[in-house]
């Protein structure tokens, strides 16, 4: 794998000039966040091997093979004053070019990466940008859940959950709360929940550092996954914090966005008391 590197006072980011991945996000002083999976074997699909890698990539939803799973290996770089853009070719089969702009703030611990979609093909593709980040594990993951009344009367639901089919509702890593949902990333079997998150964040604490991706949240739109812009799965290797844009019907030559902003607080000591200053 090529490597190069952005820098700051507070943090470094590497991402990989032959794959269409952010292979690495490091605060000053600590190891990298981000989890490698290149020792993994390739996915076979029609279309040649996709590597998962780890770190951070881009997808488009919902998830299907091969339609998911076609290889982005091949990486246009275009320098920025602050950051940079990736761009894989576009996908044989869906028509579909995937986009990457980091920019990573001069002065602060903090990233902005755009995700773009851009249908190259013939006609119109239903997808949701779709973006993952797989970490390391030994920490916790922090999920916010909607609080209150959805109408006057508090009658309607406002809390919503979908499960995959592996997934054991017992699993001893699972803290449901009212106002969040606590997941201790140990290294036992595969688990996977979606919800619709209205407060448009998630966050990962490990090794006192506290990592937080935000993201747009859209009342009204129709999300993958029954309605899900938020997801976490763990394994035996990993953990990840997955956000979502809404479904759209993507015309020829048209692109959507889906944008992350985050933020890396180092240092942080007591994750009960730095939690609650995020939950407020």
């Amino acid at each position: 794998m090529n490597k190069r590197t952005l820098k700051n006072n507070f943090l470094e980011i590497e991402y990989l000039t032959d794959s269409l991945r952010i292979s690495g996000l490091t605060p000053k002083g600590k190891t990298n966040l981000l989890v490698d999976l290149s020792h993994q074997a390739p996915v076979p699909t029609p279309y040649g091997d996709f590597y998962f890698l780890g770190g951070h990539r881009l997808w488009h939803a919902p998830e299907a093979m091969p339609r998911t799973y076609i290889p982005d290996t091949e990486v246009k770089i275009t320098e920025l004053s602050n950051g940079v853009i990736l761009e894989a070719q576009t996908e044989p089969g869906t028509g579909i070019r995937k986009r990457i702009e980091i920019n990573l703030a001069s002065n602060a611990p903090t990233v902005t990466l755009t995700h773009t979609l851009i249908n190259d093909g013939l006609w119109a593709v239903e997808l949701a940008p779709w973006t993952i980040t797989q970490f390391r594990l030994g920490g916790t993951a922090i999920l916010p859940m909607p609080v209150g009344n959805v109408d006057e009367a508090g009658l309607l639901h406002n809390r919503q959950m979908s499960f995959w089919p592996y997934t054991r509702l017992n699993d001893p890593r699972l803290s449901l709360r009212d106002d969040y949902i606590l997941f201790h990333t140990d290294a036992l079997p595969p688990f996977k929940l979606g919800y619709f998150n209205s407060h448009g964040w998630l966050a990962y604490y490990v090794d006192g550092i506290l990592f937080k991706k935000s993201f747009d949240v859209k009342s009204g739109a129709t999300y993958p996954d029954n309605n899900s812009n938020a997801e976490l799965y763990c394994n035996a290797e990993f953990v990840e914090l997955e956000s979502l844009a809404p479904l759209t019907r993507l015309e020829p030559r048209a692109s959507v966005q889906h944008a992350e902003t985050w933020e890396v607080l180092n240092g942080i000591e007591s994750l009960p008391k730095e939690l609650q200053e995020l939950i407020k």
